[in-house]
């Protein structure tokens, strides 16, 4: 038997159940038609007890929702009509009289049938029963505002933020998900919308909002992904405080060994470029080691992140880079673009340190008795114990541990009377260098102390101290030398033939020479079937010998690749024709790139104003670049005083204030420090002993310096994150501060 439904009983007592009987459902059977109709016309039948009649005085009923009286056993509903005028009485009872104390209470059998119940809130009770005086005033009450139409959902607001973060729109993917999101639709975020917004900080370097977010999303009791720690690493490495983020990396990764979180290897490739760039090399070896002890294997991304450390080191870089490269091709790792561009970054930026010790570690034998050397060293150092416990079987292991001793410990691990640390012993003095016979023997070894004071074999040709410049000096670009002679350090094993030693390789076209140079390092990129892109022949650009047969055929090498050349191709070649003071060549390319289908920006004009070292010449680069409809920056003026500067030409310097005053350009740090070098007097001078023009030059600049810094504005050095940051957020933080 089933209750019936037109009571909508919530509690019902265990020993109130004898009134279902049969019978008297029975009796109340037509209530369920009645009320599929109209709930007005659920009134039971003649002479049917009610349910509350049934029950015992002790019982109670805790919710009636609809409740049957019995003035209404009526069949056609006279009784809700005989309600209509009692009701009416009560009401004017109550309003004549003002409702005695007898009265209360006495409304409930009136209105115990009503079955509409609309919720009401305090501002609009006010609004229906206020006085009359207070309907006539305006009051302001709070309304809140919902969007109109069909609420979006989580992955819709990913997919926004995702679009905004790809146009180069943080701050407004930001205000999307706190403001309209949280605040305004409420919805509960999932995961992948901090992960979203968590790299889009990242790749900005904003990494107090990309930890801000990961805080807020452990409240929210979400578990992150192994794409949110990327993030979060690479936010460390992209943060333009170093320390802080090396600070933050240290911090979350203790974090994930507390919780014994293993993490994949590309979040771990994110950990070792945040101590490439954070720290230094040997914590990146530390980091490699855990990647190998955690069961993944190191891949091309893994050694150029460690070449990405090496640059860091502008002594010996290039040296470390080289090492890094063999090594990767030893294990069978075939290199792509990405190491080839960091190769031609270490040639440009970073030194080869000791030419001894490069000697040794790029020239000597490749046979691997070095690295079997190493190996059992660290098998001495490790114990037995460790070796039980399986960590030195791994090869890979192996391989790190010689990498790193062999960067790190070759220096102090020589001795001190072998023949390539000194240059005593190794017959390099004062105006001498070793050198060999050229011919068609065997290239011979170099010297070694096992060799020193032992007899020569009849088939060895001496070697003879001769001065340094009686050297022939071998051009790569000569054609009487065969370029397959040439050694190129990033084969493994090196052309010997006509090699003496390395030198200083001082300049960056110097370092291109021992990878082969132009040709041959393009013809290594061919054999590992890489193909060059527009950054590989920027980088080119910047590192060849300058006003050299290889810098001339660039853009014929470049077409033969299908490279077409962009903007920054025609500014690397400028700026570097600029520094050499050759102003005319620079302007040479312009009308080259226009022909191309490119305009100059304002780095072209920056770097023409590098080689503008005469006033003529930097009034000129000024008034043609007001002609062409582009005012000057900070950045083009900074470039002219510096080089007014270094000349001393307190003409120029002045004619330079001029026109930033006349384009309103608000000088930056940087030029301030510039003007304040320049504005001082030289050191143990006397200006009243005799008379200087050159000191009235000076203080004639002096006066009207001063004169210029009382109604020139300055530049206010913007925060990296001030794009990125919300007008309110930002306003409440100053107040938070105040």
């Amino acid at each position: 038997m089933t209750w019936p439904r037109c009571l909508q009983l919530r509690y019902i007592p265990l020993h109130c159940h004898h009134f279902l009987h049969p019978a008297n459902h029975l009796q109340f059977r037509h209530l369920n038609i009645l009320g599929r109709i109209s709930p007005v016309g659920l009134v039971p039948a003649e002479g049917a007890i009610h349910p509350r009649k049934l029950a015992p005085p002790h019982c109670r009923w805790t919710s009636l929702s609809v409740t049957v009286n019995k003035s209404q056993s009526s069949g056609d509903g006279r009784g809700l009509q005989d309600q209509a005028p009692a009701r009416q009485a009560v009401s004017h009872a109550l309003a004549v009289g003002g409702g005695d104390s007898e009265e209360f209470g006495t409304r409930g059998k009136f209105y115990s049938g009503r079955r509409v119940f609309r919720k009401s809130s305090s501002q609009t009770a006010d609004c229906r029963y206020g006085d009359a005086e207070d309907q006539d005033e305006e009051v302001n009450r709070p309304t809140v505002s919902r969007k109109q139409g069909r609420r979006n959902t989580t992955y819709w607001y990913f997919l926004q933020c995702k679009k905004l973060i790809k146009a180069d729109k943080l701050a407004e993917a930001l205000d999307l998900f706190e403001t309209r999101m949280l605040k305004e639709e409420r919805l509960g975020p999932e995961e992948y919308n901090y992960t979203v917004l968590i790299g889009g900080c990242g790749r900005a370097g904003y990494l107090k909002k990309a930890f801000k977010l990961y805080n807020d999303m452990k409240k929210r009791g979400l578990v992150p992904s192994e794409a949110t720690y990327t993030a979060l690493f690479n936010a460390c490495a992209e943060s333009p405080w170093k320390d802080t983020g090396l600070q933050f990396a240290t911090k979350l990764r203790e974090e994930l060994r507390t919780k014994n979180i293993q993490m994949n290897l590309i979040a771990y490739h994110a950990l070792l470029k945040t101590h490439a760039i954070c720290s230094n090399l040997r914590a990146c070896f530390e980091v490699v080691r855990e990647i190998v002890l955690s069961g993944h294997e190191i891949n091309v991304e893994t050694f150029s992140t460690l070449m990405m450390a090496s640059i860091m080191d502008t002594d010996n870089g290039f040296r470390y880079s080289l090492q890094i490269w063999r090594e990767m091709l030893r294990l069978g790792i075939r290199p792509d673009a990405k190491s080839y561009n960091l190769l031609l970054r270490a040639a440009r930026d970073c030194g080869i340190g000791n030419p001894a010790v490069a000697s040794r570690a790029l020239l000597g034998d490749e046979g691997g008795t070095w690295q079997l050397k190493q190996r059992r060293k660290v098998h001495k150092l490790r114990g037995p114990n460790q070796k039980r416990a399986g960590h030195s079987e791994n090869p890979s292991t192996l391989t790190m541990d010689s990498l790193e001793a062999q960067l790190f410990s070759l220096p102090s691990s020589e001795p001190r009377g072998s023949a390539l640390t000194s240059r005593k012993d190794s017959g390099v003095e004062d105006g001498l260098a070793i050198a060999t016979p050229l011919g068609p023997t065997e290239p011979p070894n170099l010297p070694s102390k096992s060799s020193c004071g032992k007899e020569m074999s009849p088939g060895e040709q001496p070697l003879e101290l001769v001065p340094r410049n009686e050297i022939p000096v071998i051009d790569s670009d000569s054609k009487g030398f065969p370029q397959s002679n040439l050694p190129n350090l990033l084969h493994i094993k090196v052309n010997k033939k006509n090699l003496v030693s390395l030198g200083t390789a001082s300049a960056p076209h110097d370092r291109l020479a021992l990878v082969g140079d132009l040709s041959g390092f393009l013809n290594k990129m061919k054999e590992d079937k890489v193909a060059p892109d527009i950054k590989t022949f920027t980088l080119l650009a910047d590192v060849v010998e300058p006003n050299s047969q290889s810098e001339s055929s660039l853009l014929a090498l470049m077409e033969e690749s299908g490279v077409k050349p962009d903007i920054s191709f025609f500014n690397t070649i400028i700026r570097k024709k600029s520094r050499l003071g050759d102003l005319e060549g620079a302007k040479a390319l312009l009308p080259v790139l226009v022909e191309r289908g490119l305009s100059p920006t304002m780095y072209t004009f920056c770097n023409l104003a590098i080689a503008c070292r005469k006033d003529t010449d930097g009034l000129n680069l000024l008034q043609d670049m007001k002609l062409s409809g582009v005012t000057p920056n900070v950045n083009v003026y900074s470039a002219l005083i510096n080089n007014a500067a270094k000349q001393l030409d307190y003409v120029y310097l002045t004619n330079i204030l001029r026109d930033m005053a006349k384009n309103q350009v608000a000088p930056n740090e940087v030029v301030l420090k510039q003007l304040e070098f320049v504005a001082k007097y030289p050191p143990n001078i006397d200006k009243y002993k005799s008379r200087n023009i050159y000191l009235e030059k000076i203080d004639g600049f002096r006066g009207y310096y001063y004169r210029w810094l009382n109604f020139m504005p300055g530049m206010e050095t913007p925060h990296p994150w001030e794009k990125y940051r919300l007008k309110s957020n930002v306003d409440k933080e100053e107040l938070n501060q105040s």
